[in-house]
């Protein structure tokens, strides 16, 4: 099992400010035009120069173009030693294949910045964390329904601004529908983000597990027989030894006994735990930060960065 080495302390990159630049990528699937230009004014009008991935418009199947391209424009946004955020466009599938195609020496060189996305994302998140010692953002991507769709969530793409400009405004992090699991406090830098893409990285490099940490979960679309599968493969592989606590946050077409059956793996593990934070592919939904120290108060629904989640 041999899963539970301390959490290591990550870097903090440097928070936004008006008049930076910012890349747009498309690291996983084919992206929307109109959305893309929805959600690439939305960054403008707070002051940013947006510079859009040289492929961030490509297809191949269920991906957006070829993966030597999409791990080309993710290494050119990072490398560029005057930006000071990557902003994946949205997720879907295949960011998983980018893991071993990127240099991260030359990454780990640059500047650090600001990687935004959730999702399939979340695999790129654990490779920042794990390659670049640095914490990122899981939170609304730019050409993503909530950011920009028909009617887009602005609650949710303030909290995102914030969080990137403000972030000691938006340190806490609460919604009106938790419920606590278990109760208690809870401290531990903060990881995980979309339970598929957690359990599949398990066995390689980029895997960071929950010992000493506090887990945020969520994901969409998957039954509940296989969610308890996910969760298990993680249980099995150690992966949650030495768990602090756990925030549950959405569970998009899951099913109605999704959640139940989240309960059921992980209360035993008897940590501080609630359900129903919003972050995750619903609606309203909130940016959390992963790698940043933080306090789960499970009686008050509560989840407190104990430092802004940007320098």
């Amino acid at each position: 099992r041999g899963m539970t080495e301390p959490a290591l302390e990550l870097r903090r990159p440097p928070r936004l400010r008006p008049g930076d630049r910012v890349w747009v990528v498309a690291p996983s699937g084919p992206v929307d035009p109109a959305r893309l230009d929805r959600g690439c004014a939305e960054l403008e009008s707070w002051g940013l120069q947006v510079v859009r991935g040289e492929h961030v418009l490509d297809r191949d199947r269920y991906l957006a173009g070829r993966d030597v391209d999409r791990a080309a424009d993710l290494q050119a946004a990072w490398c560029d030693p005057t930006a000071g955020a990557v902003f994946c466009a949205r997720g879907g599938s295949g960011a998983t294949r980018l893991l071993g195609l990127l240099d991260w020496r030359a990454m780990g060189a640059a500047p650090p910045k600001v990687l935004v996305g959730y999702s399939d994302i979340t695999a790129l998140q654990e490779g920042v964390a794990t390659h670049l010692g640095l914490t990122s953002l899981f939170g609304p991507m730019p050409a993503a329904e909530t950011f920009a769709g028909e009617a887009p969530d602005r609650a949710s793409i303030d909290h995102l601004r914030r969080t990137l400009f403000a972030p000691e405004e938006v340190q806490v992090l609460h919604g009106g529908q938790t419920t606590c699991v278990n109760p208690g406090t809870a401290r531990g830098a903060t990881v995980g983000g979309t339970l598929a893409l957690l359990a599949g990285s398990i066995g390689t490099p980029e895997s960071r597990p929950a010992a000493g940490r506090v887990v945020v979960l969520e994901d969409i679309t998957e039954p509940a027989y296989r969610i308890d599968n996910l969760l298990t493969q993680l249980l099995r592989t150690g992966w949650f030894d030495g768990v602090q606590g756990i925030v549950l946050g959405s569970w998009v077409d899951c099913g109605d006994d999704a959640v139940e059956t989240i309960r059921e793996r992980l209360a035993p593990l008897g940590v501080p735990m609630i359900s129903g934070m919003p972050f995750g592919h619903a609606v309203p939904q909130l940016t959390v930060p992963l790698g940043v120290p933080a306090e789960l108060d499970a009686d008050a629904g509560t989840l407190t960065m104990t430092v802004p989640a940007l320098e």
